[in-house]
């Protein structure tokens, strides 16, 4: 009885090299079937023309290439944003952002199929864990993006930047915390930035965390230049045991000893993710408490205002506080950029159209 087909993006280069071994192929065929999947981001068998015949056959009926459906696909009304909502080969989903700036274009990327941090602002939270991505699920996210950029996507309004792949960064910002699911996450990052795989610098990625403090020692350990985000959403314990919830288990000086250590090994700055919201810590005494807090460190702090859900109560800041909040800080030596809001009007926030789909589908059954 046959086998499961073979996910060709979930394998390394040499379990790639060892599959074609064992069909009898010499090993450069690794790499002509790697610049095909990476480099030119093809997801047929058939469109491989410089591999043969007899090899391109068992590709199409031995292996699975693109493990993404998508479901749904929605472009902001500004042309700048696409989302996705992928269904998986097990019928689970799970969302991606491609966000168009005038110099970048960036996808942002999920690692788990929801999420067990259970932050009450975030609709991927609310709905709660299903599983880990497998390392070929996280890169399949890139190459769907990479392909729809490269064959004229409806981001219309943006510059050509003559990029043959289209994209140019990667934010591991999507459903999940990515140091839980830390094996398939960093998997995914090395086929991402091997000059054999996708090639993308490494300080074109950034890893996000809530503070799984055990991932970010990992992490300095690495020898990358892979970016770190940090989101901290708080000042104090109190209120980030309420925001942060997994902060009880990771309170605040730890989290921050953990950066430190990280840039002691690394020498790299590290961004602070802060979501500002109505009336809980979007104050100016929040900003001077963030601001002595992460005196001392190399740190940037990205002010995200809030984006709602249905299931929360929160509510984003009002502009004019969002910019006195980045000026306190700036004051006090804490450089901070305010994030530039994409697709709000198609649900870009993390988790969100899974939720409205969610109650579509149970609305229509």
């Amino acid at each position: 009885m046959p086998g499961k087909p073979v996910r060709l993006l979930d394998l390394t280069f040499e379990q790639t090299e060892g599959l074609l071994a064992d069909w009898g192929e010499p090993k450069f065929r690794a790499q002509q079937l790697w610049t095909w999947l990476y480099r030119d981001t093809t997801a047929e068998a058939e469109r491989m023309h410089n591999l043969p015949r007899a090899l391109r056959d068992c590709l199409a009926n031995e292996t699975v290439i693109e493990l993404l459906t998508p479901v749904v696909e929605l472009t902001s009304s500004d042309g700048y944003t696409q989302k996705w909502l992928f269904r998986l080969p097990d019928g689970q989903t799970i969302e991606t952002v491609l966000m168009g700036y005038s110099a970048r274009r960036t996808v942002c990327i999920s690692t788990q199929v929801g999420c067990a941090m259970a932050c009450p602002f975030c609709a991927t939270g609310q709905a709660g864990f299903t599983r880990n991505l497998t390392s070929g699920e996280i890169i399949a996210q890139v190459l769907f993006a990479a392909r729809r950029l490269t064959t004229h996507s409806s981001l219309a309004n943006l510059p050509d930047l003559s990029s043959r792949r289209g994209v140019t960064n990667v934010v591991f910002m999507g459903m999940g915390e990515p140091m839980v699911n830390y094996q398939p996450m960093w998997q995914a990052v090395e086929r991402l930035t091997d000059p054999r795989g996708f090639g993308l610098g490494a300080r074109h990625i950034t890893i996000s965390t809530v503070g799984i403090i055990a991932g970010i020692e990992k992490f300095a350990n690495e020898g990358s230049q892979v970016n770190l985000a940090v989101s901290l959403h708080a000042a104090d314990d109190e209120l980030r045991n309420r925001l942060v919830p997994v902060n009880k288990r990771f309170p605040i000086a730890s989290l921050l000893k953990a950066c430190r250590d990280y840039q002691a090994v690394t020498k790299r700055r590290v961004t602070f993710e802060y979501a500002l919201i109505s009336g809980v810590n979007d104050s100016l005494t929040d900003a001077r408490r963030l601001a002595r807090l992460l005196r001392g460190l190399i740190a940037h702090v990205n002010l995200i205002p809030l984006n709602p859900t249905a299931g929360s109560a929160l509510k984003p800041t009002p502009r004019t506080q969002v910019r006195a909040f980045r000026q306190e800080l700036e004051v006090r030596g804490v450089p901070a950029t305010v994030r530039i809001g994409r697709g709000l009007d198609i649900n870009a926030g993390c988790g969100q159209l899974r939720e409205i789909h969610a109650r579509d589908v149970t609305a229509r059954g």
